[in-house]
C-alpha cells in the first residue's frame, strides 16, 4: 500500500498550521518592522524571523511524525525546510516581493488596502480607514502557500 499521499498530507497540514503559528505568533512586532528594511538592519530581521518560523515547523512536525509513524528521511527534512526557508526569506525582503508583483501585472494588487492604492479604503469624514487585509499580506501569504506545497512534497518524497 501506498503511504506517501497521506504521508504528503500530514506534512503539508502541519507545515500549514505551523507556517500560520510562525508568522503571526512567533513573528515579533520587531521583526515584522524591519524585516523590509534595507541594509544589515532588515537582513537580521528577516534572517531571525525565518529562523523562528522554521524552528516553530520543526517543532510542530515532530510530534506528528512521531504519534502518526510517518517515514520521512533526513534528506527530505533538509531540503524541504531548506527550499521553504530561502522562498521565505526572499518574500518577506519586501522589496522583492513588491517587484514580483509589478513584473507580473499584480501592482495595483499589491497595493490594494493602504493609502497607495488608487481606490484607498476612507472613513466618513475622507480619512484612511487602515485594514486588516491588503493585497500585499494575501500574495505573501499565496506565495508562501506555493512554497509550503514544495516543501511538504521534498519532504514526503526526498
Amino acid at each position: 500500500m501506498n503511504t506517501l499521499p497521506a504521508t504528503f498530507a500530514a506534512v503539508f497540514v502541519t507545515l500549514y498550521v505551523a507556517h500560520s503559528v510562525g508568522d503571526h505568533w512567533v513573528q515579533t512586532s520587531r521583526q515584522s518592522a524591519d524585516k523590509g528594511r534595507p541594509g544589515r538592519v532588515g537582513r537580521l530581521a528577516n534572517t531571525r524571523h525565518v529562523a523562528g518560523l522554521t524552528v516553530t515547523k520543526a517543532v510542530l512536525l515532530v510530534p506528528v511524525v512521531l504519534v502518526l509513524g510517518l517515514d520521512l528521511s533526513w534528506w527530505g527534512l533538509v531540503a524541504g525546510f531548506t527550499a521553504d526557508a530561502v522562498s521565505h526569506w526572499w518574500a518577506d525582503r519586501r522589496s522583492t516581493l513588491a517587484a514580483l508583483a509589478r513584473v507580473t501585472g499584480k501592482a495595483e494588487f499589491y497595493s490594494l488596502g493602504t493609502p497607495a492604492h488608487p481606490a484607498a479604503p476612507a472613513t466618513a469624514d475622507g480619512g484612511y480607514a487602515p485594514t486588516i487585509g491588503t493585497g500585499a499580506y494575501a500574495l505573501d501569504q499565496s506565495w508562501h502557500h506555493l512554497w509550503l506545497l514544495v516543501a511538504a512534497l521534498l519532504i514526503t518524497a526526498v
